[in-house]
């Protein structure tokens, strides 16, 4: 998906015949970001399918659900879209003031501030509601969450202070966990498990939490370097944002962070949601992000050293997860064994000739 996936939606939506469905399709699209929206999605369902579940030859109460990822996915999917668009209802008259946000619907007059309300609370509503029903009460009291964090702080901090970057870090750590928990819904023994038995059971919650600073550490790199290549766009649209007021200092953050992903995927080893493995072949993606955010740092982003950072860190964040998922835990030996392991398998023989012998009773006594 495009970098500049909103400005090119709202590109699609002016030249559309007025007040058309498709001119409102594009619009509504635009105004849900789904370039970004899309990697919150992606971060919520890896949490989700890398939760520690033991799948069985029968079926088990213990086997997650798709039809709870499809809820997760689109309740997540719908919140996004509500977080976003109250976002771009907040700054129309700053992002008019950039180039990477001055195409946006509101700002173009595509949509009026009455119209993208209704779309905001009306995805809002449906995500949430969504969660609720089809998942758990928890992932939607996240959602509510960051929808609150990302529109009512992060939004209106960025023009206050600096810190608007760890606000906007926080928000996007929450998803991994609203996946987490969504997943130790589905395997909980506990009858309708609480908030303390989904984030907090010392047993299953520390991959969820390891997760979530997965993302938060992320950010600053990814963010830092974008930013910088657009400080001083953002210093005169009166943002507060590190890359304009501190450039050097916003290049060791970013390079502090990124050497935070080494121990947060070793992290995930330890706890038992990945193979070991995953240390080696996550430490090449790491390695390879940390030598371009130490090029950031040497140059103070010149010489294309932010371009390099921002698109190691587009690749790094997908990168980790696919490996993280290949590498989970017990999946390579479950494949070599042929899916299951011995004790499964004699288990399963043994079911399997109960019902031998039941079906012969049955059929010698049957006249």
């Amino acid at each position: 998906m495009p970098e500049n996936a909103s400005s090119r939606l709202s590109s699609l939506s002016s030249a559309s015949p007025q007040n058309s469905f498709k001119q409102r399709f594009f619009t509504y699209l635009s105004l849900s970001k789904p370039r970004l929206s899309f990697l919150i999605v992606l971060t919520t369902t890896t949490a989700y399918s890398l939760f520690p579940v033991a799948v069985t030859p029968m079926a088990s109460a213990m086997e997650l659900s798709p039809l709870t990822l499809l809820n997760l996915m689109t309740g997540t999917a719908l919140s996004c879209a509500c977080a976003n668009t109250l976002n771009m209802m907040y700054e129309p008259k700053f992002d008019a003031q950039m180039s990477r946000t001055r195409n946006r619907p509101l700002v173009r007059g595509l949509i009026t501030q009455r119209g993208a309300l209704a779309f905001a609370v009306a995805t809002g509503v449906a995500g949430l509601g969504l969660l609720y029903a089809g998942v758990n009460p928890t992932v939607s009291f996240l959602s509510f969450l960051n929808i609150f964090l990302y529109a009512g702080v992060y939004t209106p901090l960025k023009r206050v202070s600096v810190i608007n970057t760890w606000a906007g870090a926080i928000v996007g750590g929450i998803p991994p966990l609203m996946g987490w928990a969504a997943a130790a819904g589905q395997a909980s023994p506990v009858a309708n498990p609480g908030w303390r038995d989904l984030l907090f059971d010392p047993a299953t919650s520390a991959g969820g939490w390891l997760f979530a600073a997965l993302l938060f550490a992320w950010q600053f790199p990814h963010f830092n370097a974008l930013s910088y290549t657009i400080r001083h766009e953002y210093a005169a649209a009166g943002y507060r944002m590190m890359a304009s007021i501190n450039p050097r200092k916003n290049a060791l953050i970013a390079l502090r962070y990124s050497l935070l992903m080494f121990p947060i995927c070793a992290g995930l080893s330890y706890v038992g949601v990945t193979g070991w493995a995953f240390v080696g072949t996550s430490g090449v993606v790491n390695a390879w992000m940390l030598k371009e955010a130490w090029r950031f740092w040497r140059y103070e982003g010149a010489k294309g050293s932010a371009r390099g950072l921002f698109w190691a860190s587009v690749w790094h964040l997908p990168l980790v997860l696919v490996l993280a998922m290949v590498h989970k835990k017990g999946m390579w030996e479950r494949f070599i064994r042929g899916g299951f392991s011995e004790e499964e398998l004699e288990d399963y023989a043994h079911e399997y000739e109960e019902v031998e012998v039941l079906d012969e009773s049955v059929r010698l006594v049957t006249p």
